[in-house]
């Protein structure tokens, strides 16, 4: 619900901060003293188009925040994590500031925001019935919503649009399949020809690899056994070869440590240095070995990269990429031959066809019903509030093909007069009848309602006495599920209340500015009286407002 609304520099407004409660608030006050201005300001921070008049005169800008607890709000807080826009939890801000050229900022929990999504976090949070466009009740989604949540529909609209869902997914594919059979063919001839010939090269990663290296080291043979020849020659089949005369060298170091210990270190070194160049004598002997010359394993290893370059060529990727390359075509080809069987999907298209029907029927059965009886309830509600003779009809137009949402669109229609006919909500009521007709719709609704904050502007245009009185009635009824505000000029409506707030505008330094303030016990009393009385209020007025609020006098 609404818990805090600033606003700043707004039409006549200077400086407001106000604090908001549960249940059922009046906002009253004489003509003109601004009563809409709240209206106005919230509509603004939910979106609303702005101009540059909204700023008060002599000002730079306008701002305007608004706070919602939305700690119940599971919808409203997956939104917010969806859009990334999350702030403190169970608390939802909306700021919009607006300066003097006309441009505006909007901002969701402190980030910067569009327009777009605030409204579609508006739509959540509040819904402002009257002479505004911000009325969910004239959207058809919203209407279809109202109704499944009134008859707890939700769960049945969930599986019909999922089944919906399902069918489309079948039947589009039967369709793109039958459209183009034979490029299909084609393709699965050519995607399992590709997956033989990759399958019959037998490629990997890893083999890749070992042949470059088998195949340099056999290019490379007669070299590398000649450089190994030349490697043992050096180091030990020479005349002059490196270990033979190391090995003179020990054998004089060591007759020499007889007279000086000190060339220890030294022979150290030159032993270990005598046995390395031993074991790389080894090495190079048993490379020469093992190293194989043969000209026809060469031209083998010479084959098959050939094959592989060429496999790589042709499929234009690098031979690395192969495998790749073979798991996509299989994954293709997995795809085709999933849908491959025209007959078989034509089955699973009508079965698919067939379990949608059902679970729409089903939904438009309990549509049917659910319709007649809020319809009945709206139509009752309709005649306490000088709508005498009007009727109200949830109508379920069928479409030809039905959609995600069943089989039938859902329309609020009304006859506001005896003996006209029904025609669409949104068409033919006025400002007073859809702010009267939508309070009848909210309170019949209201268990299943998912906007916590309802606001109603002028709903008593037009009505007075026992039908001011049952409005009164129907709101504070509201008021006990919703955060209700009312900006009204009836006593009647007013003193039910739960708390009353009194709008006023007075010249300060040669400028006129609006103020709210909350009204106690007394001060309720005398703005009963001012709006049963006018100008001058008698002690009559004053017992007779306080009879209204059920304060004894």
């Amino acid at each position: 619900m609404l818990t805090h609304l600033v606003i700043r520099d707004f039409v006549i407004v200077d400086s407001l901060d106000l604090d908001f409660s549960s249940g059922f608030t009046a906002l009253t006050g004489e003509t003109g003293a601004g009563k809409s201005i709240l209206i106005d300001a919230l509509s603004l921070a939910l979106g609303e188009r702005s101009d540059a008049g909204m700023v008060r005169a002599g000002c730079e800008k306008a701002d305007i925040a608004a706070e919602f607890d939305i700690a119940a709000m599971a919808q409203m807080q997956t939104w917010l994590r969806e859009q990334e826009l999350e702030g403190d939890e169970g608390v939802c801000l909306l700021r919009r500031t607006l300066d003097s050229s006309g441009r505006s900022r909007g901002f969701i929990n402190g980030r910067s925001a569009t327009l777009q999504q605030m409204r579609e976090a508006g739509e959540m949070l509040l819904d402002i019935h009257g002479q505004h466009a911000h009325q969910s009740l004239l959207r058809a989604d919203a209407q279809r919503d109202l109704l499944d949540s009134h008859a707890g529909l939700g769960k049945q609209a969930e599986e019909v649009a999922n089944a919906f869902k399902a069918w489309q997914t079948l039947h589009r594919r039967r369709l793109q399949l039958e459209q183009n059979a034979e490029a299909v063919a084609a393709e699965r001839e050519l995607l399992s020809f590709q997956r033989r010939e990759l399958e019959t090269l037998n490629f990997s990663v890893a083999d890749w690899m070992a042949m470059q290296g088998d195949h340099a080291r056999l290019s490379h043979a007669a070299s590398l056994l000649e450089t190994a020849q030349f490697g043992v020659e050096v180091l030990s089949e020479s005349d002059s070869a490196c270990l033979a005369q190391l090995n003179a060298l020990v054998t004089r170091l060591r007759a020499g440590m007889e007279f000086d210990a000190g060339l220890q270190d030294t022979l150290t070194m030159l032993e270990s240095a005598q046995n390395e160049l031993q074991e790389a004598v080894y090495a190079l002997r048993h490379y020469q070995e093992r190293l194989d010359t043969d000209p026809q394993q060469l031209q083998r290893q010479e084959q098959r990269m050939a094959d592989v370059v060429e496999a790589a060529r042709k499929y234009r990727v690098p031979p690395e990429q192969l495998p790749e390359t073979l798991a996509g075509i299989a994954a293709r080809l997995d795809e085709l031959g999933g849908s491959a069987d025209l007959a078989e999907l034509a089955k699973q298209d009508e079965a698919a066809r067939n379990h949608y029907l059902s679970e729409a029927v089903n939904l438009s059965e309990a549509r049917i019903a659910a319709a007649a009886v809020l319809s009945d309830e709206i139509t009752a509600a309709m005649q306490t509030l000088a709508m005498q003779g009007g009727q109200f009809s949830v109508a379920l137009l069928p479409l030809n093909e039905g959609n995600a949402n069943g089989l039938e669109m859902v329309e609020f229609q009304i006859a506001a007069n005896q003996g006209t006919p029904l025609r669409s909500m949104a068409k033919v009521a006025s400002g007073g009848e859809l702010s009267r007709i939508s309070l009848a719709i909210q309170v019949a609704a209201s268990r299943a309602a998912t906007v916590p904050t309802l606001i109603f502007d002028e709903v008593d245009s037009g009505i007075g006495g026992r039908v001011a009185e049952i409005v009164g009635s129907l709101l504070k009824q509201l008021g006990k599920r919703h955060q209700v505000m009312c900006v009204t000029h009836l006593p009647q409506v007013a003193a039910q209340a739960d708390a009353q707030w009194q709008v006023s505008k007075a010249a300060h330094a040669g400028k006129t500015l609006s103020s709210i303030r909350v009204l106690a016990e007394a001060e309720r009393i005398e703005e009963i009286a001012r709006m049963l009385g006018g100008v001058k209020i008698t002690e009559t007025t004053r017992k007779h407002a306080a009879e209204l609020l059920g304060i004894p006098a």
